[in-house]
């Protein structure tokens, strides 16, 4: 494992997502990176209306972008920190090129639907438009989960309210073995360069590690629902819905059909904190008929 060592140097890569340039990922970069001195800095503009047309060109342009610096860089280590799509773009990216991934010190996504986009898949239902939204639709979690086993990664999410970011709803940017940070009341473009995002990076590359696989309970409850591909979306419709099974911690599955019949499946766990009312907490929302 690479761990932080002040004086070292190294390669870092920021990438911008969708309907964005580089602006504010190369802000955040030089933000958390000022630190350490003369840091070779790669952040790919992909251009604003590129971003929403397919992203296999993006992902060919940012992977050029990583043999550029390999060829002029072939012995620092790399730090990837992504924003939204940038970050299944590195997920593509790695997933290709598993030579590379020794070289990585870390990954961070910051608000990144690895699990698939809802406003992706409610966009292209069928999956039959040549654009953006079937792409950000596709589920990425076996690719992450396979990625953050060997490299050290970070996930970054906000909850503005009803577990999303606005636009990512909590539960997309979940997976195995990533350390997950929960900030408040952040919306999604506003984490692509805020200073709570730069403190969170920068702790997280102090001592970067692979988590370890939860198994209590609800975790095991969740990646069942996972399994079946549901689209995770908010949490604003929990309280319409039934609870259909309890379990001996206090775990519970809950459902609730909307009106044009779309099972939605919920996962609550005891509220904890002494601040908190008695009750049930919403930990997961997904519903399925979207893929």
């Amino acid at each position: 494992m690479l761990h932080e060592s002040f004086g070292s140097r190294f390669v870092l890569f920021g990438q911008h997502g969708w309907a964005d340039r580089d602006r504010d990922i190369n802000s955040l970069a030089r933000s958390i990176a000022n630190r350490y001195g003369d840091i070779p800095i790669y952040t790919p503009n992909l251009g604003w209306l590129n971003t929403w047309l397919k992203i296999a060109p993006l992902i060919n342009y940012v992977e050029q972008t990583a043999q550029t610096a390999i060829a002029a860089y072939p012995d620092l280590p790399w730090r990837i920190v992504a924003h939204s799509m940038g970050g299944l773009i590195w997920l593509e990216i790695l997933s290709r090129n598993p030579q590379w991934w020794p070289r990585v010190h870390s990954l961070v996504l910051i608000g990144s639907p690895v699990g698939g986009s809802d406003l992706g898949r409610l966009f292209d239902p069928l999956r039959i438009f040549p654009l953006i939204a079937r792409d950000l639709g596709r589920n990425r979690r076996p690719i992450a989960e396979a990625i953050a086993a060997k490299i050290p990664t970070l996930s970054i999410i906000s909850d503005i309210g009803h577990h999303t970011d606005g636009i990512v709803p909590l539960g997309a940017s979940q997976f195995a073995h990533a350390q997950v940070v929960q900030l408040q009341g952040l919306r999604h473009a506003t984490l692509k360069n805020h200073p709570q995002v730069a403190a969170v990076i920068q702790q997280f590359w102090q001592n970067p590690i692979i988590t370890p696989l939860s198994i209590d309970t609800s975790a095991q409850l969740i990646a069942e629902l996972r399994a079946r591909d549901l689209t995770e979306t908010d949490s604003r419709n929990f309280g319409k819905a039934k609870a259909i099974k309890s379990y001996d911690d206090g775990t519970k599955l809950w459902e609730w059909e909307n009106l044009l019949r779309i099972q939605h499946f919920y996962v609550s766990v005891p509220n904890a904190k002494p601040s908190e009312q008695a009750g049930d907490r919403c930990i997961y929302s997904a519903y399925a008929g979207v893929r």
